[in-house]
């Protein structure tokens, strides 16, 4: 930063704590306050919906990731020639089709649908700040030269050639000023409504995304039931578990401290 840009923003930051004071004049508009306030509360919510939903696709992931290493688990305590042997496979087989469904519907579509749109959004909310804080920049240097011209008016300086100057560049700042603030005024309103165009589509592309997966899970795991014992016999295999614990229970060496 050059000697001239550190003295600029130097100057600013007396001028913005002295305005809070009252000891420098202070614009306000109240109109852009408001623009402004609803960006703020709609850049949140955007960045917040895209780092949830970067969220959910890695969670996903990590979901039909732990199921897969489950089944590869599950598999090893299960001989090929052992009853439950071949469920195991089938179930390893139906997991991995799931981590693979995943993966074609969160990598592709749910990228392509939920969070490129979201992101591309979110990547205009930067450039807008930079615009918002070069006006309040020459907002602040603004009521500096206005409250210099005041202070000019109230006591006369022996140099009469002050006052126009302080004027002619409290004029020129003023003009500066009240450009980048009214097209502020005008295209924040705009930028705020254009999020229907991105986030109603994608809000659409969040539901059935999980719709499709959803579905594919209950199918995929759904076609298991047939290796498994109806309901009734699944409480016979529960009691007898049971059994086989209690006798394990009454070992002594599980009395040991």
């Amino acid at each position: 930063m050059s000697w001239s840009g550190f003295k600029k923003n130097l100057n600013r930051a007396t001028t913005s704590v002295l305005s809070k004071t009252g000891a420098v004049d202070r614009t306000s508009d109240r109109e852009f306050e408001e623009e402004e306030k609803r960006f703020k509360s709609l850049e949140h919510k955007v960045e917040r919906l895209h780092k949830e939903a970067n969220g959910y696709a890695q969670a996903v992931r990590n979901m039909t990731g732990s199921q897969l290493r489950i089944a590869s688990t599950i598999d090893q305590f299960y001989d090929e020639g052992a009853p439950m042997g071949i469920y195991g496979i089938k179930y390893k087989e139906a997991v991995a089709k799931l981590e693979q469904q995943a993966q074609d519907e969160v990598d592709a579509a749910y990228r392509t649908t939920v969070l490129e749109p979201v992101g591309r959004y979110a990547a205009y909310f930067p450039e807008i700040n930079e615009a918002i804080k070069r006006r309040n920049k020459k907002l602040l240097d603004y009521d500096a030269a206005r409250t210099k011209v005041r202070k000019l008016v109230e006591r006369p300086s022996e140099d009469a050639t002050k006052l126009p100057r302080a004027e002619h560049e409290a004029n020129t700042l003023r003009e500066m000023y009240e450009t980048m603030n009214a097209q502020l005024t005008t295209e924040l309103p705009k930028i705020i409504d254009s999020r229907v165009a991105y986030l109603d589509p994608s809000f659409e592309g969040v539901v059935k995304s999980q719709l499709s997966f959803s579905q594919d899970a209950h199918n995929t795991l759904e076609s298991l039931r047939q290796f498994f014992p109806p309901e009734s016999e699944g409480q016979q295999l529960d009691e007898a578990a049971e059994g086989i614990l209690q006798q394990m229970r009454e070992l002594s060496i599980c009395g040991l401290a």
